[in-house]
């Protein structure tokens, strides 16, 4: 017993002295064995802080980056596409037929031309802030209606009859999506194609942005190439350089400073600073998927007895204001999975919009297993004014889960359209369908770890009050 006090105390004793004999701080100056270290660590910390902020702004940069390796590029084109496992893109989904493309505002403004119809789109600037919605969850409510986006600092006319957003930098994200009334998506495609983007001053004859269908086409809209390594800080550098400065941002300008990246001059780190970004940057995007997929947070849950969680945690917010400030958290949770901002996405009432939620914890809490099989029992009617979907994501790369099967979702419309009066459907997913559920399954890959999300579409009370709710992952022995 006396050995084993001894020597601890040897130790604590060798410890004071050494710190006696050689501070880190002397009379309140850093000792310069110490200055190199701290350097370190400080570079460090504000390269992990930097990385988190910056996220959306390289992740929409991927989105930009995916459709010039197409060939489309901006200003003159647009994809549309219905969206399936060969799309990587954030949390896409099969359910409604998507265009997204890049409109250069340094020329001065565009028009968003929409026709009525359920059309539902936005416009957000290159760090996915929002500038304006369109469609039905914008100001023309889907009675049709032309949308101005503005760039930095304008200052001349703005004629009237113009829905207007204005942009705080010069390249702007376009989202739209068309609703598949009745399940038809080549209608809903074709849909798209109405929508007229075009420069301001040329309204008298319009130079319309072309959309480009590229459903059958392999595309990466991405910034996953980019994340965990040095190409990330040199496309966000190349975004500071081409774009104006955001007030709202300068201290984070600042941060980006402090580690070589500034406006105007070029980036070329040395290679101790190379190595902090790198490390730096893989940490980063590692905290990020711990707040998307184990955050601690307890008002993540949608259902108190169930492991369903909300996707968006600040209901009603464009940019997950809160009245003590921007939830970090739920910004870090929502553009690790997904991309793009509105109010409407967030907003949980009663026929606006859609609901989002996640799952990826079976019955036990255990996140769900690519090489097992789980079914989830859903109560039905679901409390869908128009429709709703189950999608399957690989977790790596937040995007549609690649299988043999070629397909990631069971939809309302399209699968499981022919529930007639059953009280409840069971849906499977797992590497094989269990015998006579092919039509109710997703294949899932053994050895890659999934999450789901589940859609509603003009939600209903019940999606609200508790009085339905969808089961848990339950895993088939």
């Amino acid at each position: 017993m006396r050995t084993r006090l001894v020597l601890p105390v040897v130790i604590l004793l060798i410890a004071a002295v050494a710190v006696a004999q050689d501070p880190p701080f002397k009379g309140g100056f850093p000792a310069p064995q110490e200055t190199q270290k701290t350097r370190d660590d400080v570079d460090y910390q504000r390269a992990v802080t930097a990385y988190r902020f910056w996220y959306p702004t390289v992740s929409v940069e991927g989105i930009f980056h995916g459709n010039r390796e197409q060939g489309i590029n901006d200003n003159e084109a647009m994809p549309i596409l219905s969206a399936g496992p060969r799309h990587v893109g954030f949390t896409l989904n099969s359910d409604t037929p998507y265009g997204g493309g890049v409109i250069d505002l340094k020329d001065g403004p565009y028009v968003i031309e929409v026709p009525p119809g359920p059309f539902i789109g936005l416009a957000n600037d290159h760090h996915q802030g929002w500038i304006l919605d369109v469609g039905l969850p914008g100001p023309d409510m889907g009675k049709g209606g032309k949308h101005l986006v503005l760039p930095p600092g304008y200052k001349g006319e703005v004629p009237k009859g113009y829905f207007v957003g204005r942009s705080s930098s010069y390249k702007v994200l376009v989202a739209l999506r068309a609703l598949p009334v009745k399940g038809d998506v080549k209608a809903a495609l074709d849909a798209l194609k109405t929508v007229k983007i075009y420069p301001l001053s040329t309204t008298a004859a319009p130079k319309l942005v072309k959309m480009v269908d590229v459903t059958e086409k392999k595309m990466d809209c991405t910034c996953l190439r980019w994340e965990d390594n040095l190409a990330y800080w040199e496309k966000l550098h190349a975004v500071i350089d081409a774009e104006p400065l955001n007030e709202k941002f300068l201290p984070m300008y600042g941060l980006l400073s402090a580690l070589g990246i500034e406006k105007s001059k070029p980036f070329a780190p040395d290679a101790r600073m190379k190595g902090i970004l790198e490390k730096a940057a893989k940490a980063g995007r590692d905290q990020m998927l711990v707040s998307a997929f184990d955050s601690a947070r307890t008002d993540k849950l949608a259902w108190k007895d169930r492991k369903w969680e909300w996707l968006g945690l600040v209901p009603q917010s464009a940019q997950f204001e809160t009245k003590a400030g921007i939830d970090l958290e739920a910004r870090d949770r929502w553009f690790a999975q997904a991309i793009v901002t509105s109010p409407a996405m967030f907003r949980r009432t009663q026929g606006a919009g859609s609901l989002y939620w996640l799952g990826h914890r079976d019955t036990t809490g255990a996140f769900v297993d690519g090489g097992k099989t789980y079914k989830l029992t859903v109560p039905l009617p679901v409390p869908a004014g128009l429709f709703w979907s189950v999608t399957i994501y690989d977790a790596a790369t937040r995007s549609e889960v690649k299988a043999a099967q070629d397909k990631a979702a069971l939809r309302s419309m399209f699968e499981l359209k022919d529930t007639g009066d059953a009280k409840s459907i069971d849906l499977y997913f797992g590497p094989k369908a269990p015998a006579g559920k092919e039509g109710q399954w997703i294949q899932t890959v053994p050895g890659k770890a999934w999450f789901a999300y589940f859609r509603i579409y003009g939600p209903k009370e019940p999606a609200f009050d508790g009085t339905w709710k969808p089961g848990d992952f339950e895993e088939v022995k």
